[in-house]
């Protein structure tokens, strides 16, 4: 549960921050002379709140875009693992019976890395290749270093196994580096702040009313849920927007037969 509180809390924590920013704003406009809010004034104040706005909406998107793609990158990685590993299963088939301990090893390494990831724990790993973990990884590629081939063909599969395995590592370490992404907190910072002045300045333009009052709330968790959506985006293996596991169990119910 606590992958899923760590946005939850953060989006919660900008929901208090932007309607706070708004509150602040109406109180201030009590106490602000009339002679602040002359016409010129809100001009000034406007052109203001339009150029935060134009910003904060143009880094809001930018931050959904990218956070959209990043999830749909490991969507379409995880697919295409699953699909190499049960290609590298049939190769191994081929070769023979004394390629029946790797293809062993495969089908007990997938079962334990999807195991681990979606686990009802809800542990956080980011382990998708065949192996959870290197030592299992590098025992699997010995393995099929290790076969004996006698013909041509074999001289071929084992090779084209290892050429396999090979892309299978490359793609999880990749996988891992961008689950170990993020977005930097000081851009995050920034938009907030900017929202939150954008709000204040809404405030000072606002008498106190129940209307009002809705509306901030409905602007503030509109902006909130927006963060949420995209730091649930980010970490694409936990949270209510994980990755189905779908691929991979269907790779692991054809290997090893």
């Amino acid at each position: 549960m606590s992958e899923l509180l760590a946005p939850l809390a953060v989006s919660l924590m900008i929901f208090f921050c932007t309607f706070a920013a708004a509150a602040f704003g109406m109180g201030l406009r009590k106490k602000l002379p009339d002679d602040h809010f002359s016409g010129d004034s809100k001009d000034v104040i406007k052109l203001v709140m339009g150029l935060i706005a134009t910003m904060a909406a143009l880094v809001l998107g930018l931050l959904i875009a990218s956070a959209n793609s990043s999830y749909q990158t490991q969507s379409g990685e995880l697919q295409q693992i699953s699909a190499t590993i049960v290609e590298l299963d049939g190769i191994l088939a081929q070769y023979g019976p004394e390629a029946n301990e790797p293809r062993h090893r495969l089908r007990a390494s997938v079962s334990a890395a999807v195991d681990r990831i979606w686990s009802k724990d809800n542990i956080r790993l980011g382990q998708l290749a065949p192996a959870a973990n290197q030592p299992e990884s590098a025992s699997f590629y010995d393995g099929i270093a290790k076969l004996s081939p006698n013909t041509e063909a074999q001289h071929f599969i084992q090779k084209r196994a290892l050429e396999i395995s090979g892309a299978i590592r490359q793609t999880r370490a990749l996988m891992v580096e961008q689950i170990n992404s993020s977005i930097p907190w000081p851009f995050l910072t920034v938009l907030v702040f900017w929202i939150a002045m954008l709000f204040m300045g809404f405030g000072l333009f606002a008498r106190a009313n129940a209307t009002v009052i809705v509306a901030f709330l409905i602007g503030a968790l509109s902006v909130s849920s927006a963060i949420f959506l995209i730091l649930e985006l980010e970490h694409p293996y936990v949270g209510l927007m994980r990755i189905s596991g779908a691929p991979l169990r269907n790779a692991l119910a054809q290997i090893g037969q």
